[in-house]
């Protein structure tokens, strides 16, 4: 289980959960997308080791919740700084940082506002703003919290984000997460969606410097291709790669996506991209 822990600090009157795993000699930041609203990385440390182990092999991987107790109005570039405190805190000085979806915009602003703490950075199905798929879908959703229909988001963000066989499977699961995973509240859910519907640092994207792998899905229908291809063009340097095949669940669905990711973050064959 790459010696898994799971981890709490507390700074001023915010408090996070986060898990530590890996016994690499580099240190890795992953942040995970929305779902975060609805469960947190509280007690996951040996799931996601297992999950994870490739990553845990080659690096200490800390996988980061945003505050438990999340303001009104509350932006990704506050949870950019959350997230840079907590890295202070923890000694944490700078890492390798892969940000999913959501995660993927708190990592733009990281790697904007504290550039000294990202080494490479890995930017997978996630925008620089909204679009109008973003819009759409996040407008479903939020209105579906807003009446409790948690089966009715996970179907929906399911048929968005899967394809082929690996869709019906987790549709035939829909019924055991709603019946099991489902949240007393949709207060953090909702928050996390309004942010990412604030999300907006596109003229600011010549900012980061650092080595980025951009990493989009062609069929991804929770925000399209194209904010993966706005980012590629937005940041000198970038690398930008598109699974035809695959949506926005594509870190899940793809076999080679770790394999893939590793090997760009090793600094190798990076003309395969």
């Amino acid at each position: 289980m790459l010696s898994a822990r799971n981890e709490h600090i507390r700074l001023g009157e915010a408090d996070f959960d986060y898990i530590v795993f890996g016994k690499g000699p580099k240190n890795l930041v992953l942040l995970p997308g929305v779902g975060d609203g609805f469960q947190t990385a509280k007690g996951l440390a040996v799931p996601f080791s297992l999950l994870l182990g490739k990553l845990g092999k080659r690096y200490r991987v800390y996988v980061f919740s945003r505050r438990n107790r999340l303001p009104e109005g509350f932006s990704t570039e506050r949870m950019a700084q959350d997230l840079a405190l907590v890295m202070d805190a923890i000694g944490l000085r700078h890492a390798d940082v892969i940000g999913v979806s959501q995660g993927g915009m708190i990592a733009q602003q990281l790697a904007i506002r504290s550039p000294q703490k990202v080494d490479r950075l890995v930017l997978t199905v996630t925008a620089a703003r909204p679009n109008p798929i973003m819009v759409e879908t996040l407008s479903l959703w939020l209105d579906w919290a807003e009446r409790g229909e948690y089966l009715r988001i996970l179907s929906d963000n399911a048929k968005r984000s899967y394809t082929g066989k690996y869709l019906k499977k987790q549709l035939r699961l829909l019924p055991l997460l709603g019946a099991f995973r489902r949240p007393k509240d949709f207060t953090r859910f909702r928050i996390l969606c309004e942010s990412c519907l604030m999300h907006d640092v596109f003229a600011q994207l010549d900012r980061i410097v650092c080595p980025t792998l951009i990493v989009g899905g062609e069929k991804d229908g929770v925000l399209g291709a194209d904010a993966s291809r706005e980012l590629g063009a937005g940041i000198s340097g970038s690398k930008l790669y598109v699974y035809e095949a695959y949506g926005h669940g594509l870190y899940e669905q793809a076999n080679d996506f770790y394999d893939r990711v590793l090997l760009w973050l090793d600094g190798a064959d990076e003309g395969r991209f």
